[in-house]
């Protein structure tokens, strides 16, 4: 028995900040708005590279979900490239984020929060200038 790798993530929330995070995993982090199978409730799923990476689905009235993470969840994290295009992009939106290397990797961490408070990662080649 073996994990083959990982497949998505779900947000679950009310319309109004489902249609938020839509907004900001499309035109923040640079995922697409793609094929979804007929449920029953409203959501969306994303897409990276062809893959449904990010599950959207809408909360029911009555469910009451916190709208800060809680448990032990961090972050989720994108492989991306265009670093100087997506610091451009997030100073225009005022988006707080802050910068890391990874020792021996040379990996550049670009780390934010989106509209429900949910830690992002978004990694790039330190050799992606452009």
């Amino acid at each position: 028995m073996s994990a083959l790798g990982f497949s998505h993530y779900n947000l679950r929330a009310p319309r109004a900040l489902l249609d938020e995070l839509r907004d900001f995993y499309c035109d923040v982090v640079g995922l697409t708005v793609g094929q979804r199978p007929p449920f029953r409730s409203f959501g969306y799923w994303l897409y990276a590279g062809g893959h449904a990476v990010l599950h959207l689905s809408e909360a029911g009235p009555a469910e009451v979900r916190p709208t800060q993470p809680s448990g032990t969840f961090d972050h989720a994290a994108f492989r991306c490239r265009d670093r100087p295009a997506y610091e451009s992009a997030l100073a225009l939106r005022g988006i707080r984020y802050r910068v890391a290397l990874v020792p021996a990797t040379q990996q550049v961490q670009i780390f934010l929060t989106d509209p429900a408070g949910n830690g992002v990662e978004l990694n790039f080649d330190f050799s992606d200038e452009a």
